[in-house]
């Protein structure tokens, strides 16, 4: 079963991490945590890799909705957007909200997933139109 949305944009890391930051901006979500994995892992195990950052996105009145459906569902939240070097290309994936309703199995999650996905794939198609998206688009 698929978990993400992803888009794949020809453009500098640099930029493309921006691009994602303002189109979730647009769409209502701020950023609460950043890890650097790239940096993390040169730190802790002396490990060099492709950048790869971990952005949690978070949509307040999103959130305050799914949290009213199930106090538990603070454990999926918030948001991870992953931006990761792929060669030439940029790789950015959300989780797809539509797993808050198969992991937890409640129907009255639905409609806060259903505008997450909208917001999300907004996101997602700002960030292929602000670069050169691939082919592979949207998942």
């Amino acid at each position: 079963m698929p978990y993400d949305r992803t888009v794949t944009v020809e453009a500098p890391f640099q930029q493309v991490q921006q691009d994602v930051r303002n189109a979730l901006g647009d769409q209502g979500f701020g950023i609460l945590t950043e890890i650097d994995v790239q940096a993390t892992l040169k730190a802790k195990l002396d490990h060099d890799m492709e950048p790869y950052l971990i952005l949690g996105a978070c949509n307040p009145p999103l959130a305050h909705r799914a949290l009213e459906v199930d106090r538990s569902i603070g454990l999926l939240l918030p948001c991870n957007v992953v931006v990761r070097a792929d060669g030439e290309k940029v790789i950015v994936q959300t989780v797809d909200p539509g797993t808050m309703v198969t992991l937890t199995g409640l129907d009255a999650m639905a409609p806060v997933v259903e505008e997450a996905t909208r917001r999300l794939d907004a996101a997602l198609a700002a960030v292929g139109t602000a670069g050169r998206e691939s082919p592979s688009g949207p998942a």
